[in-house]
């Protein structure tokens, strides 16, 4: 009663020094968070410490993690494939051999996290995958390649899940989709400054000490990572309920909590058992959301060809980098619009089909046609670079999962998983060099993997709300009986004092 009590006087004294706000601000805080205005001072300062801690940690990571990982692609459109001799389908292999690892530890990390401080499992992931990234600069043929790409995919598998997870613990649903978009987008940012490094060190360090400029770019980036992984320890503040970072009071803490507790979040217990098992895998939101994510990842897969295209079609070492940059650029600005007015308008159905069905559904459709013009193929491209809502997607999964957090712990982990192995094979099937640059299978593939998404996150919205729809009702059920035996126990004592 004292905390309720205390809580609602914060607020009350948040509300009356926000009276005295100009217009101007009013309005900027609206627009970023849309109950910025009506929040304390001091949850207002919360927020601005998780987005110091939480935010800063997720986003440079997940930047260096898509800087390590698409080194793969502008390496070997910058001198790698001649260098180590990679003939046939071998480049498909060593993408393989990421995708499987990433795949392997997706929902053994989250279940490691729920045991042990997220801060220490990303620290860990961070360190590995900087060592291999480093090994990768010494390679000399596609078998060694091979290993050091499962080892940089098994070391990055348990970061994403974890961050999302993390994200989905601490922030509110008028907070959560822009800061898990601002968090996805830099990985764009980090496949766009791949590129454009590339070419910096193509142009700057090819031929230095006698080492190709593919291989500099190896050394560069494991310099890069390293401090990454570093900053992690001083910054994460793990859970709102263990929680020991520095910048995290006890107020701080136990406001987190209040506020998870209104959104319904329950806290994490770190029970896994049968029981946990049985739920999960007994209820559609497993099911629905995984196949879900399965075709809305894969659907996206289009743009990651770009490079190869415009390498099959001429383009120079610079070009070939800089444009799919640029790309990464474009979906920077669109996935973060998306989540934004998702976030503006409290709605995520409608920003999750809208823009797959406006760019996804009509690039795959572009590119399955295969138009003669150059300028619309790479149109086609830079349509489907549009076309990602995944700072939506993962918000949603974690408020549709809000009850219980092992369950959404291990649903978010699940989700990427799966994805990530079907991914390992994909490519093979749909996407083999020796098709490219038409690959005839794989965009008619992406154009029914993105319809079925759209279908599956319609079907998933409806049994989501028919399910609070009917929790609703049977609370409602609950509560005139038991005010009733209240009134009959009431009446009963006063028949005993008489």
């Amino acid at each position: 009663m004292t905390q309720t009590v205390t809580r609602s006087s914060s607020v009350a004294d948040g509300q009356a020094q926000a009276k005295p706000l100009s217009f101007g601000k009013k309005l900027v805080y609206h627009l970023w968070d849309q109950d910025q205005h009506l929040k304390s001072p001091e949850e207002r300062k919360l927020v601005r410490k998780l987005d110091f801690g939480i935010l800063i940690c997720a986003t440079l990571g997940w930047w260096m993690k898509y800087i390590d990982q698409n080194n793969i692609v502008n390496a070997y459109v910058s001198g790698m494939k001649e260098d180590l001799n990679i003939q046939g389908n071998e480049y498909t292999y060593m993408i393989m051999c990421y995708t499987i690892a990433f795949a392997i530890m997706q929902i053994p990390s989250n279940a490691i996290a729920l045991k042990i401080r997220p801060r220490i499992c990303i620290v860990t992931c961070e360190i590995g995958w900087t060592i291999f990234t480093f090994a990768q600069a010494a390679a000399t043929s596609s078998r060694q390649m091979y290993a050091f790409r499962f080892m940089v995919g098994l070391f990055e598998s348990g970061f994403s899940p974890i961050i999302i997870f993390l994200l989905g613990s601490w922030y509110t649903k008028t907070e959560l989709a822009k800061r898990m978009a601002i968090w996805h987008i830099t990985g764009f940012f980090g496949s766009a400054t791949s590129g454009f490094l590339q070419a910096a060190v193509h142009r700057t360090l090819d031929g230095n000490l006698g080492l190709a400029g593919w291989r500099w770019m190896y050394i560069v980036c494991g310099c890069m990572s390293l401090p990454v992984a570093l900053s992690v320890w001083w910054l994460l503040p793990d859970l709102p309920h263990n929680t020991k970072a520095w910048y995290i009071t006890e107020d701080d803490k136990r406001m987190a909590l209040h506020r998870s507790a209104v959104q319904g979040k329950v806290q994490v217990t770190g029970k896994l058992d049968k029981a946990l098992a049985k739920r999960m895998f007994g209820s559609w939101r497993w099911w629905v959301l995984c196949l879900t994510y399965i075709l809305y990842g894969n659907s996206c897969q289009g743009v990651s060809y770009f490079a190869i295209y415009l390498r099959n079609s001429g383009y120079s070492v610079s070009q070939r980098n800089i444009i799919p940059a640029c790309a990464n650029l474009v979906s920077m600005i669109t996935d973060f619009t998306w989540s934004f007015m998702s976030d503006y308008t409290q709605n995520r159905i409608y920003w999750m089909v809208g823009p797959i069905m406006c760019t996804t559904v009509v690039s795959s459709a572009m590119l399955t046609a295969w138009p003669a013009d150059d300028a619309a193929r790479v149109a086609a491209f830079f349509l489907a670079a549009s076309g990602f809502v995944t700072g939506i997607t993962w918000t949603w999964a974690n408020e549709v999962n809000v009850g219980n957090a092992e369950e959404r712990a291990l649903t978010i982990s699940s989700m990427n998983g799966l994805f990530y192995a079907t991914a390992s094979f994909l490519p093979i099937l749909i996407f083999p060099q020796t098709m490219a640059p038409k690959f005839e299978r794989g965009f008619p593939s992406l154009l029914g993997f993105a319809l079925g998404a759209c279908i599956l996150m319609l079907l998933a919205d409806f049994l989501h709300k028919r399910q609070m729809r009917l929790e609703a009702e049977k609370a409602s059920d609950e509560i005139p009986a038991e005010a009733v035996k209240k009134q009959d126990d009431s009446e009963k004592e006063k028949e005993l004092e008489l």
